[in-house]
C-alpha cells in the first residue's frame, strides 16, 4: 500500500517541501508520495479528521498552521511545546503526534556547512525574537557553549523570549551590538530582514571578530545582504537553504522508515528552484 504524507500551509505553492521528499521517494524506491495541500485555517479541523482516518502516514506544517495545530494534536513533544510551534506530524494507532525539527534542521545545517563551529565556549547573537529564534535558542542550549545575546528592535520582546526558555540568555536591544559584537562568535539572523533587499542599518561587521561565523536562516534570496556584508569582511558565512533541507530528514524516516541524506545534489535541485 502506499505510504501518503504532505505539507500543508495556506498558501503553499511556493513549498520545495514535495521536490526534496520526492527525491528521497525517488532514490530509495520507496512505494510513497508527498503532496502539497493547500488548507485554508478554518478547514483545518476537517483535514485532522482525514488524519485520525488513516489516509496519510503524517507532514509537515507550515505558515499559517505551526501554533493552530497545537490544540488539535493528540500529544505535543516538549521540545515543540518550548518552542510554541509544531511543524511535523505523525500518525500512529490513530493519534497525531506533533514535533519540531526547526532545531535540528538549524544544528544539521552548521554541521554540515562549517564543521566544528561549536566547539569552543563562545558566544552567540541571534538576531530576532520571534518563532524562529525559540527554535535557534532551542538548538544552542543543546550545545555547550557561552552566553547567548538575543537582539531585538523592541528589546521588551527580546526579554519575554529569555524568560520564557531556560539557558544562558540575555536579552538585549539593537543598540548593544557593538559592544558585544568582539566577543561574537556566531550571529544567526531569524528576522525576515534580509527578504526583498532589505538590510540591517545598525549592524557594523568590521567590529565583529574574524573567526565569526555568520548564518541566515533566510534561503530567498540564498544570498542575504547581511551574508554578503559578512562575505566582504572575509567572515564565514552559512545559507539557510540547509535548514529547510536538514530539517525535513526526520519526518521522512518517521513516515517511510528510511533516514535519507542531504546530498549536493538535492541541495542543487532545491536551488535551482529559488529563482523561480
Amino acid at each position: 500500500m502506499t505510504t501518503k504524507a504532505f505539507v500543508i500551509g495556506h498558501p503553499i505553492a511556493h513549498s520545495r517541501s514535495p521536490l526534496i521528499h520526492g527525491t528521497w521517494l525517488a532514490e530509495h524506491g520507496i512505494d510513497g508520495s508527498y503532496e502539497a495541500i493547500d488548507v485554508a485555517p478554518a478547514d483545518l479541523p476537517g483535514f485532522f479528521a482525514r488524519l485520525r482516518n488513516g489516509e496519510f502516514a503524517g507532514g509537515n506544517v507550515t505558515i499559517p498552521h505551526k501554533e493552530a495545530v497545537f490544540a488539535l494534536c493528540d500529544e505535543v513533544d516538549p521540545l515543540a511545546t518550548m518552542i510554541g510551534a509544531v511543524n511535523t506530524l505523525v500518525v500512529r494507532d490513530g493519534k497525531i503526534h506533533g514535533t519540531n525539527t526547526d532545531y535540528l534542521g538549524f544544528l544539521g545545517n552548521l554541521d554540515a556547512a562549517a564543521p566544528g563551529w561549536s566547539d569552543g565556549p563562545n558566544d552567540a547573537m541571534i538576531i530576532g525574537a520571534g518563532g524562529a529564534a525559540r527554535a535557534v535558542l532551542v538548538a544552542l542550549r543543546r550545545r555547550d557553549g557561552g552566553q547567548v545575546h538575543v537582539l531585538n528592535r523592541t528589546r521588551a520582546n527580546a526579554e519575554r523570549l529569555v524568560a520564557e526558555i531556560d539557558g544562558p540568555f540575555q536579552a538585549h536591544g539593537f543598540e548593544d551590538f557593538a559592544e558585544l559584537a568582539p566577543r561574537i562568535g556566531l550571529v544567526v539572523n531569524t528576522s525576515s530582514i534580509g527578504m526583498h533587499g532589505s538590510r540591517f542599518d545598525w549592524l557594523d561587521m568590521g567590529r565583529l571578530a574574524k573567526s565569526t561565523l555568520v548564518t541566515d536562516i533566510v534561503y530567498t534570496p540564498l544570498e542575504t545582504p547581511l551574508l554578503a556584508e559578512a562575505k566582504a569582511q572575509n567572515l564565514r558565512t552559512v545559507d539557510g537553504l540547509g535548514m529547510l533541507l536538514h530539517q525535513a530528514v526526520p519526518g521522512f524516516a518517521a513516515w517511510f522508515g528510511v533516514t535519507p541524506e542531504v546530498t549536493p545534489q538535492l541541495r542543487a535541485r532545491v536551488e535551482a528552484t529559488l529563482d523561480q
